[in-house]
């Protein structure tokens, strides 16, 4: 985003958090601009702000990592703020001290010292999203503590969980006010961003939209795009933008059926983008065959992403060639939580590679060759910028579906255990750690993708059995969290019993596998339009895992409702017992299934997809 000189600004600079554009996000919340940084920028090109904000790292500021940045910002008379280990920054700058190992997850209640412009409108006692393993244990002259945390009923004091100096104008959260589980959070930047650095609020989505389609345009200027449309909101919404910009006749839409979509869900999108009135250069391709043989006998996640990316550009490649139109430039629907979880920013853990980051992409993007125009926004600025372009409510608030498809809810495995040793040792904490809920739990044989203080992580799911009701098992599963390393993800067993025995099957990606996830989708997403809380529910992926219990089946099926806003953080939906109840009967019946489990990790640890 290039700097606008009509509006305040916020610089956010980008130490690699996960959360860093979404800092800006919720900083243009309050309608004023915010610009992403990097940490190495020249001191010159921070003087046009009237603030800055620092956001988390995957780095440790008690060992010195990533110090080396331009801390010349500190001698600017700007308000600065820092969150996470842009805190610990600010605290060691001054005279304050970090160690490692005082480490917090999940949600604190962090208790307000005094009255104080970053908590104006705020109570005393709010609820705060922790996750770090750095912790500020001192600060310096010039500093007060504004606030401490306590986490869970009965613990410590956190002490310096919110620092200040007024004076310098100088603060730091060490907790996360730009997730949603900081329930005040947006309340904490706006008072920043508004009392502290006095911004006038004046930038606006319309003037977003102004900007891209004079982006669009300068890009692409006398030629047209080729937009891959897979009919989610993302690929929706880009191309009534190409279409405001550009035109009907300028702009080929392709959907290609890759063979990892949900059930009739091809049919669906053709006659969508006919309402939309942008099918006069729509094509449609089957690409089933060539996505499956490309699959066939991978089981590595990472290898299954970057196989379906490479496939797709493969596949628009052959149909521009075959249009003749090879020589337009590729639209993609990318956001942000894409770019961020594929590691594309200079600091980045890759979390996961999103199949519209893989080489190829990038390759393309650095000739030249794709445009992106909401690579900058979350889902629910999509969405929002959806409404302004006047695409009907029920096509942008659909359900999110990743690019790859069921290509990332159906897991493989060539069917061996490597760890088991490390099953042993986790099995007695896990077991342990739920006595005082009168539950059972064992480690599952199998992992999946997490994601933990910013970090990637390849872990064990934990299975908990027995009666309970929400509130017990989100403690639970927290507990675990907190107790038992090695484990990224909970799942409550909706099954009669805790198995006794599980096995790990070897299984790829096949056809019969697709079709039976198709089967057990389709039955979740029905109930929850029958339920009446498809809308409540933010995104539903069911996972398939080739796991045999107690010598029954060969594929464990888990349900993963979620609440979210902007896909980089989700807390467990809650859906009623009559559904789950309902959803027992019909997939335990289906042939093949082992087991049913739902998934009640919140993010992070766990993402949202498995892969």
């Amino acid at each position: 985003m290039q700097h606008d000189a009509s509006h305040d600004s916020i610089a956010v600079i980008d130490f690699g958090g996960q959360y860093a554009h979404l800092i800006a996000t919720k900083v243009r919340r309050s309608r004023v601009l915010a610009e992403i940084r990097q940490p190495e920028d020249p001191i010159e090109d921070f003087h046009k702000y009237k603030g800055i904000i620092l956001s988390g790292s995957p780095a440790l500021s008690s060992f010195g990592e990533d110090s080396a940045y331009t801390k010349e910002i500190y001698n600017l008379d700007v308000p600065i703020l820092g969150f996470c280990f842009g805190h610990q920054e600010i605290a060691k700058h001054y005279g304050g001290k970090v160690v490692n190992g005082k480490q917090e997850w999940g949600h604190a209640d962090l208790h307000i010292q005094r009255e104080h412009p970053l908590f104006a409108g705020l109570d005393k006692v709010e609820q705060v999203w922790m996750s770090h393993f750095d912790s500020v244990t001192a600060i310096g002259p010039d500093f007060e503590e504004l606030g401490y945390t306590i986490l869970g009923e009965g613990g410590t004091p956190h002490h310096f969980a919110a620092i200040g100096s007024d004076k310098l104008r100088r603060y730091g959260f060490q907790y996360h006010p730009e997730v949603d589980d900081t329930l005040h959070g947006n309340e904490m930047i706006a008072n920043f961003v508004l009392n502290i650095c006095e911004c006038k609020p004046t930038w606006t989505m319309d003037s977003y939209v102004a900007d891209q389609v004079k982006k669009i345009r300068q890009q692409v200027g006398d030629g047209s795009v080729f937009l891959l449309a897979s009919g989610g909101v993302d690929s929706t919404v880009a191309a009534r933008l190409f279409g405001e910009a550009l035109g009907p006749d300028r702009l080929h839409l392709l959907h290609v059926d890759n063979g990892l979509m949900r059930k009739e869900e091809s049919l669906a999108v053709v006659e969508m983008f006919k309402e939309l009135g942008l099918a006069k250069n729509f094509h449609f391709i089957d690409a089933t065959d060539t996505f499956l043989n490309n699959l066939e006998g991978m089981i590595e996640p990472e290898q299954k992403r970057r196989s379906i990316g490479d496939t797709f550009i493969e596949v628009f490649e052959s149909e521009a060639r075959r249009l003749g139109i090879e020589d337009h430039l590729l639209g993609q629907g990318t956001i942000y939580p894409d770019t961020i979880e594929s590691g594309a920013t200079k600091r980045a853990d890759t979390i996961k590679t999103h199949h519209n980051r893989v080489p190829i992409i990038e390759e393309m993007i650095a000739a030249g060759k794709i445009i992106e125009p909401l690579a900058d926004l979350y889902k629910v600025e999509v969405r929002e910028l959806g409404e302004m372009l006047g695409i009907p409510h029920d096509m942008i608030w659909r359900h999110p579906f990743p690019g790859p498809g069921l290509g990332v809810r159906l897991l493989c495995s060539d069917g061996v255990v490597s760890d088991e040793d490390q099953l042993a040792k986790i099995g007695p904490k896990v077991s342990q750690s739920m006595t005082k809920f009168g539950l059972q739990a064992l480690p599952l044989p199998i992992k999946s993708v997490g994601v933990k203080a910013d970090l990637r992580s390849y872990e064990h799911p934990v299975l908990i059995h027995g009666d309970a009701d929400w509130d017990t098992l989100a403690e639970a599963s927290g507990t675990i969290f907190k107790t038992v390393d090695g484990i990224n993800r909970t799942l409550w067993n909706l099954g009669a019993n805790l198995p006794k025995t599980m096995r790990t099957v070897a299984a790829t990606m096949t056809k019969d596998r697709l079709d039976l996830l198709r089967e057990c989708d389709f039955l979740m997403m029905d109930a929850l339009q029958r339920h009446d809380l498809y809308d409540q529910i933010w995104q539903c992926p069911t996972v398939l895992v080739p796991l045999e219990i107690d010598g029954v089946g060969q594929e464990l099926c888990i349900l993963r409702p979620i609440h979210s806003e902007r896909a980089m953080t989700a807390t467990a939906g809650r859906l009623p017992k009559k559904l789950l109840d309902e959803l027992r009967q019909s997939i335990l019946a289906l042939p093949g299934i082992s087991g049913l489990a739902y998934d009640l990790t919140s993010k992070p640890p766990g993402t949202i997809e498995w892969e």
